[in-house]
């Protein structure tokens, strides 16, 4: 019984160990006495005891490796550190076994040479600013490299790029002038643009007070003129009125001095009298002087024949 009991046990032992369950995304390599039999995909795989081994179990999804700094000198001769990170898969789970000893030292080694050569062709200031350049050389480099052994490199990438600590000085010190010289240049345009907006400003305000200047010009020249002929009217009507008044006095001066020499028998003398009397009568009723033509004293003579006619008229009567 405990013969039987023991021969059980080991058959299931044996039994349960030749029994494999293959994990999603995963594939497993089947030795068969030391000698590659079969690819192991996704489920469960019965293997002969004694004779088949689960070797390897490689994981099929995307791997990735951060390697150290590398020194890497540039073509000014500029010794700098850079770390690299490499994205690769597995696409041929047998070639991945068989054909590279230590795939992920080999890409490494390989990662650092490919490194070395593209940097040693570039000077410092490329290789700070040409990280999509290095990158896209190295993926394609490295992928090519690796495909013999069953690999696929999907993307390399520059973690950290460190030069030596004066040539950060000097960046350091490069990059505050420039952001400095910006800053001149923003802070220089906008004193421009704020002039020319002041200058704009003057200049319409300038205009917009020459235009009103201008409009009150216009307004006081066209209030003065309408002042002007309003007085020159009110003078013109003035200068009538008197004129109108001064000749009405004149004729009723005269008439009252040939109504006196027709109805008064005066002398010569009192006739004379009574002329030069209705004379300054004439003058004393206007403001400005009598100028007397030569002919009107002349007529001033005439008096005396004037009453002689008057007078003969009176005894004909």
């Amino acid at each position: 019984m405990i013969k039987l009991v023991v021969i059980i046990l080991i058959v299931v032992v044996l039994s349960l160990s030749c029994v494999k369950v293959i994990k999603q995304s995963k594939v497993g390599i089947v030795m068969r006495l030391g000698k590659f039999h079969k690819k192991a995909d996704t489920g469960v795989h019965f293997l002969i005891p004694f004779l088949d081994r689960m070797a390897y179990v490689i994981d099929l999804r995307e791997n990735v490796v951060d390697f150290p700094p590398q020194a890497v000198i540039t073509k000014d001769n500029v010794t700098m550190q850079i770390d690299t990170v490499v994205y690769f898969q597995v696409t041929d789970p047998v070639r991945y076994v068989f054909e590279i000893a230590n795939p992920i030292s080999a890409i490494e080694n390989l990662t650092a040479t490919t490194l070395r050569n593209i940097i040693g062709e570039l000077d410092l200031d490329e290789t700070l600013t040409s990280r999509d350049l290095i990158n896209t050389k190295m993926r394609s480099i490295l992928d090519e490299a690796t495909d013999k052994w069953g690999i696929k490199v999907n993307r390399v990438e520059l973690k950290n790029i460190m030069p030596p600590h004066d040539i950060q000085v000097a960046m350091e010190k490069q990059m505050r002038a420039e952001r400095e010289r910006r800053e001149s240049i923003l802070q220089a345009e906008g004193n421009k643009a704020s002039s020319i907006l002041q200058a704009e400003g003057e200049k319409q305000a300038a205009i917009l007070r020459a235009e009103a200047k201008k409009e009150a010009m216009v307004r006081e020249a066209e209030g003065e003129k309408e002042s002007r002929i309003l007085r020159a009217q009110g003078e013109a009507e003035s200068i009538r009125q008197i004129a109108q008044a001064n000749a009405e006095g004149e004729a009723v001066i005269i008439k009252n001095v040939f109504q006196a020499m027709k109805e008064s028998d005066i002398d010569d003398n009192m006739l004379a009298l009574k002329s030069m009397e209705a004379l300054e009568k004439l003058a004393e009723s206007d403001s400005t002087k009598l100028v007397l033509p030569s002919e009107t004293v002349n007529f001033l003579g005439s008096f005396k024949g004037i009453k002689e006619v008057l007078s003969s008229d009176k005894n004909n009567k």
